[in-house]
């Protein structure tokens, strides 16, 4: 029992899986920094988590340290640092706000489809182009935001609501995307099923 505990351990102690816990950690100083308005530590965090984000999936692929714990951890960052940096800017720009009600939408969504897999015992899928791309465009928007405002101390609601509706667009079209992968994988799993069940 012990040697198993250890291989898993040593299965998962993997550099990808250690950046994500990196994405994680930073997640609540940067909602302080956002709502105390200290823009450039706020800024800090952003870029940590967003380079760690960045190289991660390119490790895991490159070095062959994909797991499953990964697969569940990145995604979950992603959500997770998408929810605290929409929280800590509504606080500070109204124009945001109209915005949180979308975006919860649809991660809230995009965690019950992944619930969904699971109890059906179905593989999640890695992380997919248009999902990177929604999360490169948040990450771009959330990063424009806070750099005009850390260094400028500018706060532009067209800008804002310019930047955040390309994002929240993005969004959208990442959980269409996703909704079709995932109908696609339980009508498979269906299939399978039927097929056993006729031999």
């Amino acid at each position: 029992m012990l040697k198993n505990v250890r291989d898993r351990l040593r299965e998962n102690l993997t550099v990808p899986n250690l950046l994500s816990c990196l994405r994680l950690a930073v997640i609540v100083p940067m909602l302080v920094f956002i709502v105390n308005e200290k823009f450039v530590q706020a800024g800090l965090m952003l870029l940590i988590s967003a380079v760690s984000d960045l190289f991660d999936g390119m490790i895991a692929r490159k070095f062959d340290q994909v797991t499953s714990l990964g697969k569940m951890l990145d995604p979950v960052a992603d959500k997770l640092t998408l929810i605290a940096v929409v929280i800590g800017l509504s606080f500070i720009d109204k124009a945001v706000f109209r915005f949180v009600a979308v975006l919860f939408t649809k991660e809230i969504l995009m965690l019950m489809g992944g619930l969904v897999l699971l109890i059906l015992k179905i593989k999640p899928p890695a992380a997919k182009w248009y999902g990177k791309l929604s999360t490169t465009i948040f990450y771009t928007s959330v990063g424009v935001l806070v750099l005009i405002k850390a260094v400028w101390g500018i706060s532009n609601y067209i800008l804002t609501v310019v930047l955040f509706s390309v994002t929240t667009a993005a969004m959208l079209f990442s959980l269409v995307m996703y909704t079709i992968l995932f109908t696609r994988l339980i009508d498979k799993k269906n299939k399978m099923e039927h097929k056993c069940e006729k031999r």
